[in-house]
């Protein structure tokens, strides 16, 4: 009989994007050269944060709402992250609580006077109702250099100015920005998942892609619900916002623990991290290919990406019949 081939259906998972649009695109026609037709059908997992730092917010935006329409027969999923969830905030996208005022998230902040002090948090027409972290992404941060980041900050301690210029507002101008971004940008933003699970395979766990992560000491349980049903009513997000806390795997070995949002690119059998970049400009744009782990990069060569790939399990297999 005959050989007949069997492709399996790859996993592309795409770190930090914050507003690198030329590194994007670089990266996407990396992944469709390297995978070939098995890229039309992939689930492509984008990891979140896709404003701030660089220089074309809106650019991106453009590039990831018209993905669903130019690959219809891919999956796309889009995460949300701290610096989408701050934007959101501040365009006042958040979907409202019945009896609650999104000012009660700024009760109970630890030292609040001295980081609203700190942060310059955003105080314009409308703050009065406005979540903390759209205050902290409108604002302006007082320190002009981040130790932790070894980067000037750029506007608010979420490093916003670049997106407000992307949309050819002033930092902090919250009507501008908003008559600015477009009904299809602002659609996309109201959408973004904070979680997305996906069933595993002999060589994949069950997949949990969260931004920043799950908290290895809080009930599971607790965790999923709170992400699936996007409660916004925490003044803090630790799985969009956490860093040591959430850098583990939870105890449960059968999840393969996804995300982005540290700066880092890190790989264990049940934890991965893709942020190469961390949206610095001198750092590369990265993707993982699963379930072979491959990991793809905006630059490098396409002769690099098809030898990286040449050995995949996803590579076309012969089978006896």
């Amino acid at each position: 009989m005959a050989a007949t081939t069997v492709a399996r259906r790859p996993t592309v998972c795409i770190g930090d994007v914050h507003g690198h649009l030329i590194r994007l695109r670089a990266l996407w026609r990396n992944l469709e050269a390297g995978l070939g037709a098995l890229f039309a059908s992939a689930t492509v997992i984008f990891l979140g944060d896709y404003c701030d730092r660089g220089p074309d917010t809106a650019g991106v935006l453009d590039f990831l709402v018209a993905l669903p329409a130019s690959y219809p027969s891919q999956k796309h999923v889009f995460l949300c992250g701290n610096h989408d969830f701050g934007m959101s905030a501040f365009l006042g996208l958040l979907p409202a609580v019945p009896g609650f005022p999104f000012s009660r998230t700024w009760e109970g902040t630890k030292g609040a006077e001295e980081k609203q002090e700190a942060e310059g948090w955003w105080s314009g027409r409308g703050f009065e109702d406005m979540h903390l972290q759209g205050r902290r992404w409108g604002g302006r941060v007082k320190a002009k250099f981040n130790v932790k980041k070894n980067m000037e900050y750029r506007g608010s301690i979420f490093d916003s100015e670049p997106t407000f210029s992307s949309y050819g507002v002033e930092h902090g101008d919250r009507e501008g920005l908003l008559g600015a971004v477009p009904e299809d940008h602002k659609a996309f933003l109201r959408k973004l998942v904070w979680i997305y699970e996906q069933d595993g395979s002999e060589s994949c766990g069950k997949l949990v892609a969260v931004h920043a992560g799950l908290e290895a000491a809080r009930p599971l349980e607790e965790q999923l619900r709170v992400l699936r049903e996007k409660d916004v009513r925490l003044s803090r997000h630790e799985n969009m916002l956490g860093r040591s806390n959430v850098w583990n795997a939870p105890e449960a070995r059968s999840i393969l623990s996804l995300s982005g949002h540290h700066g880092s690119l890190h790989m264990e059998s049940h934890r991965l991290i893709i942020d190469e970049s961390g949206g610095q400009d001198n750092m590369p744009l990265a993707a993982v290919v699963l379930p072979g782990r491959q990991i793809v990069r905006d630059t490098d060569s396409i002769g690099h990406v098809l030898d990286g790939l040449a050995q995949s399990p996803l590579s076309l297999q012969a089978s006896a019949d």
